[in-house]
């Protein structure tokens, strides 16, 4: 009875950790996969792949000519709102792997993000949704107005050298 007991605080802890750490993520990954355990398995692996990367902080000249670039796209919104909203995505990106993320896949890019920045994964995705949407005509001046905060969010994170959140093992 006490391995079962034992057992059953021991899952319940470890669920409340990916819950703490991966913050909506792990709601969005529990229900897109339907199941606690597929919930579970896909922030472990998002994990070990995220460990053997090798994420750096940015030295503060860096962290400056980002900051002033980021300046120039917000200017830009004013004339050309979805052309300063494709440049603010590239801009990320650009940030991204300066950090050391790898850029090759916008769903990677989601894993990958979701171990220290999970708390604002859904500013990335509304973001990006826009930005594709605009590339097709079809995003609204108010919409790309919603993107260019949405990408602020992640930029700003990205820039601090810290992730959303502390890292699941306490790092």
């Amino acid at each position: 009875m006490l391995i079962i007991i034992a057992v059953a605080l021991s899952m319940q802890s470890r669920r409340r950790r990916l819950q703490d750490h991966f913050g909506p993520e792990y709601d969005r990954t529990l229900e897109d996969e339907g199941s606690r355990r597929a919930a579970e398995r896909e922030p472990r692996a998002h994990e070990e792949r995220h460990d053997k990367l090798e994420i750096r902080e940015l030295p503060s000249d860096v962290r400056h000519r980002y900051a002033d670039e980021w300046s120039g796209v917000q200017e830009r919104f004013v004339d050309r709102p979805g052309a300063a909203v494709a440049d603010a995505d590239q801009l990320v990106t650009r940030l991204m792997r300066e950090r050391g993320y790898p850029t090759d896949g916008y769903q990677q890019q989601l894993q990958d993000l979701s171990v220290e920045h999970g708390r604002t994964l859904e500013h990335y995705r509304a973001a990006h949704d826009v930005n594709v949407r605009s590339s097709d005509g079809q995003a609204t001046t108010e919409e790309l107005c919603g993107a260019m905060v949405h990408y602020r969010a992640l930029f700003e994170e990205l820039l601090s050298n810290q992730g959303g959140g502390s890292r699941a093992d306490g790092s």
